[in-house]
């Protein structure tokens, strides 16, 4: 099988939880990239609270709605006002008659979608409607193409739109000969970081050092550990407090996860994030881009053998 037959490696970029420099570094390592034999697709599969865009400059090729939830809805002319449906909702969803109004309604903010209001009604006056909760794009960027997505205010099912971003950029890659997917991957440990996660080939890990960076890279270690998927760790802002990235390495020890990279901190991340650009390409030359440099170097010896 030759190389350009082969499946592209997926690497998810994770943290246990938000602000700990992952986008920093994932869109570091995008830059990388694409200046390497080794060019990725990559996609932002934090949908509630997508950022990496800003970063990589994505302008959009296309976009799509994404419709993962229903609603129920009431036909006011087939309603007979008998509240069954009020009696069976267990969200409050159904609001009686009031007003002007002589038949009930769905607010649909409340309502979960169960359907028990559409079983219950004898009168067949209710349907189920799917409705629009976000909308995912296909942008290009300076470095290559890019999936990602928002998930509208308060809507749910943020991981089966983690998963349509991932498989339109699997896609991609297939269909372009890509060996490389670059995932910048949701904080926490719920539902979307599975999704993310799902089919990975590797995770990094980005933790800092303190209580709480022990804490959330036990969290996303065990996770990453029931899914059985391979992961390597970076200490951001490692200089910081040197006794707590001691605990980290303890930790990750523990866990047989490598720690591949120490990124000190360096007043150049910010200013990078402020200039909407990659540390690696804003100040190439800084402690933290070579750091995140030989971070990349181990990545590409672990996924594709390279020394």
């Amino acid at each position: 099988m030759t190389a350009s037959t082969l499946a592209p490696k997926q690497l998810v970029i994770l943290s246990g939880k938000g602000g700990t420099g992952k986008t920093s570094v994932c869109a570091a390592l995008v830059d990388l990239s694409a200046q390497s034999s080794h060019p990725a697709v990559f996609a932002d599969a934090d949908v509630d609270a997508a950022n990496l865009a800003l970063v990589t400059a994505a302008e959009p090729l296309e976009s799509h709605p994404f419709s993962g939830s229903q609603v129920a809805k009431i036909d006011p002319q087939e309603c007979w006002s008998c509240g069954r449906c009020f009696d069976v909702c267990r969200f409050n969803a159904i609001r009686p008659p009031a007003g002007e109004r002589t038949f009930y309604a769905v607010d649909a903010l409340v309502c979960e979608g169960c359907a028990a209001c559409v079983y219950a009604c004898p009168f067949e006056a209710i349907e189920m409607q799917t409705q629009q909760d976000g909308e995912w794009f296909h942008s290009i960027t300076p470095y290559g193409h890019q999936f990602h997505a928002e998930l509208f205010p308060a809507a749910e099912n943020s991981g089966k739109l983690v998963t349509l971003v991932k498989q339109h950029a699997k896609l991609y890659a297939e269909d372009n000969e890509l060996h490389l997917i670059i995932v910048d991957g949701p904080p926490g440990i719920g539902c979307p970081v599975i999704s993310a996660a799902s089919g990975a080939d590797m995770a990094l890990l980005v933790t800092e050092p303190g209580l709480s960076g022990v804490h959330d890279l036990e969290r996303i270690a065990k996770t990453l550990r029931h899914f059985n998927v391979p992961a390597l760790v970076v200490i951001n802002k490692a200089n910081l407090y040197p006794e707590g990235a001691e605990a980290i390495r303890e930790r990750a020890a523990g866990f047989g996860y490598p720690v591949i990279g120490e990124v000190p901190f360096d007043p150049a991340i910010p200013q990078s994030m402020t200039a909407a650009q990659p540390l690696t390409r804003w100040a190439p030359d800084s402690p933290a881009a070579q750091a995140i440099r030989e971070v990349w170097m181990v990545i590409q010896q672990q996924l594709f053998g390279e020394e």
